[in-house]
């Protein structure tokens, strides 16, 4: 019969304290990052298995926390939410943490998930993604003093609660000052509809670094719904405009490939940059924005673990900056 594993050998492995242990356990954000991955890294090669009944009734918390699955879209941006999902459930397993997956159309019938989840489980917070302007999902839990964090910007107030968030501005940017550099002085853009705070956030990163080059933005700039055939459907617009691009910066990898279609039914050889970094983009070989996901999904799992243990200080917000991947010369 194999021997137990217990705290003291988790502690014994790892070369520190059953305290520490202990810490990494229930408190993880007290302990330091070396420390921490070690501990964890103790826990996952001895398959060590934590006491569940006994730390919840010890520390009156459930260890379950909850997180949406976007709908399926077109299969290329969903699986950005996908990496997202995976990285939150590996953090929080290492942190002691459990994720419950539920499924919403819209923020409606989202909220009414919250009611529906918190009188049948004893959730200890929740994970919100995909933010916008006025968004009633925050609202609703802050009202009813629910624990959580958002992985997105609340666009109206940035300092209401606690997020974690992709500057989509500065990915734009840098994809767009590259093409200038290599000469694309009237790089275009193809974006979604004005009034949402993630496209909106990305167009603004390529119109200031257009501005700079003194070209007016506006005659380059098509608005569409996410999509391929949208995307297709903006770039065959833009040719045909009196003076078109010379290159291509798009909001999402969607759209990008949209573009690409376009160009080679149009026999162009444009330079073309999507966002996301899907695993699509990498097939293709288009170049793209990537989101660092799995820092995202630990930075909030590190936030809301911070909520559950009495906050010291006020709302914190992390803004991560993207890198930009180039498959193809511009």
């Amino acid at each position: 019969m194999a021997e137990k594993v217990t705290i003291a050998t988790v502690a014994q492995h790892a070369r520190v304290s059953r305290q520490t242990v202990s810490n990494v356990i229930n408190a993880p954000h007290i302990v330091r990052p070396e420390t921490r991955q070690r501990v964890q890294d103790a826990i996952v090669t001895l398959g060590y298995r934590a006491n569940q009944a006994a730390r919840q009734m010890r520390t009156g918390r459930s260890r379950l926390i909850a997180v949406r699955i976007e709908p399926t879209r077109d299969g290329i941006n969903g699986s950005v939410l996908d990496r997202f999902l995976h990285g939150l459930t590996e953090t929080a397993e290492a942190s002691g943490y459990r994720v419950m997956l539920y499924t919403a159309a819209d923020d409606d019938r989202e909220i009414a998930t919250y009611g529906d989840l918190l009188s049948a489980y004893d959730l200890d917070g929740f994970v919100i993604t995909g933010t916008d302007h006025g968004d009633p999902r925050t609202a609703w839990l802050a009202e009813r003093e629910i624990p959580f964090v958002t992985f997105g910007r609340p666009w109206d107030h940035l300092q209401s609660h606690s997020w974690v968030d992709v500057d989509g501005a500065a990915g734009t940017a840098a994809a767009t000052a590259h093409l200038i550099a290599a000469g694309h002085r009237r790089t275009g853009f193809i974006g979604w509809p004005a009034g949402s705070g993630v496209g909106d956030d990305r167009r603004a990163g390529w119109r200031r670094a257009l501005v700079e080059t003194s070209v007016d933005p506006t005659a380059l700039d098509a608005e569409t719904e996410d999509g391929i055939a949208e995307g297709a459907r903006a770039a065959r617009e833009l040719l045909d405009r009196p003076a078109p691009p010379t290159a291509l910066v798009c909001a999402s990898d969607s759209l990008a490939l949209g573009a690409m279609q376009t160009l080679r039914t149009a026999g162009a050889d444009l330079p073309v940059i999507g966002f996301d970094d899907t695993p699509v983009a990498a097939a293709v070989g288009l170049s793209s924005v990537s989101q660092p996901l799995g820092d995202a999904a630990a930075r909030c799992v590190d936030l809301l673990t911070d909520l559950l243990d009495g906050p010291r200080h006020g709302p914190r917000q992390v803004l991560l900056r993207p890198a930009l991947v180039l498959r193809h010369p511009a």
